[in-house]
């Protein structure tokens, strides 16, 4: 048996086991995932964050995420700032910009004080395909939204990609929304083939809006960074929002900035250290 070190940390209490496999090794299996993210009898957080050796001359590290029942997420913005911030605490690395390399592209880190990170979060993906979303089975309501039938009801939703999948809905009133029910139907739904975040939107004013998001292999997290940056982009897209947006969610708020187009998302907001520990492996 070994001993690996880890940390705790959390954006907007979107919360993560932090992994540093630069320094160390340790070979792990999807239910070594699920068991260290369970909150009574192991570590408990949202997503298992893994910083890696770069494969890439261009690329300072690596960087994998994986959901708390196992399944490998594609991207994650909430994760990117507090592995930037781990990065430089360690330090790993002094350079205040990291270019971090996940299994769908690159994205670039910023760091702006001890806790404040900025995330080039790269071109949002709009069409169908390259979400993923059945476009062609769906019923469109004008683009970019398209109507959904689940339990029994139809729900307009916006596909949107951050390099993970997202469906975005705007509602009248994010406290009365039925987020984990919605949520859990939508999130598996045929039209998503590899599965979604399901993101409820409130628009408030043009410059801000309220969101809850239910995570795919998680469920409703306090935060979700690219489920900010995808309901950003959505609203964009209605002509509800303009290009700077800060969004609430029910663990803080974060700042959006897209600029529309083929512009890359930035995204900024908090990262926060909460412990270190050793874990008998």
């Amino acid at each position: 048996m070994m001993e690996i070190k880890f940390a705790k940390m959390h954006g907007l209490g979107n919360d993560f086991m932090v992994l540093d496999l630069v320094s160390q090794e340790f070979e792990f299996t999807s239910d070594h995932v699920r068991q260290w993210s369970d909150r009574r009898t192991g570590i408990g957080f949202d997503q298992l964050l893994i910083i890696e050796p770069p494969q890439q001359p261009d690329v300072d590290f690596g960087y994998r995420i994986y959901n708390a029942d196992g399944s490998v997420a594609e991207q994650c913005g909430n994760g990117a700032r507090c592995v930037a911030k781990y990065i430089a605490d360690l330090p790993l690395s002094v350079k205040p910009n990291i270019v971090l390399q996940t299994n769908t592209g690159r994205i670039e880190t910023r760091l702006l004080d001890p806790n404040t990170v900025e995330v080039d979060m790269g071109r949002p993906l709009m069409q169908a395909q390259e979400v993923p979303f059945r476009a062609t089975a769906a019923i469109s309501c004008g683009h970019p939204a398209f109507t959904l039938a689940a339990l029994d009801e139809n729900f307009e939703i916006t596909p949107v990609s951050m390099g993970n999948p997202h469906g975005v809905i705007f509602v009248d009133d994010i406290s009365t929304a039925r987020v984990a029910e919605i949520g859990a139907a939508l999130t598996s739904h045929d039209f998503f083939p590899e599965r979604a975040n399901i993101g409820f939107c409130q628009v408030i004013d043009s410059g801000f809006v309220r969101l809850r998001v239910f995570e795919r292999g998680v469920g409703e997290t306090r935060a979700c960074g690219t489920g900010a940056c995808a309901a950003a982009v959505a609203g964009r897209l209605h002509g509800k929002l303009d290009d700077r947006v800060k969004v609430s969610l029910p663990g803080g708020k974060i700042r959006i900035h897209w600029q529309g187009e083929d512009s890359p998302v930035r995204l900024t907001g908090s990262a926060t250290f909460v412990y270190e520990g050793r874990l008998a492996a």
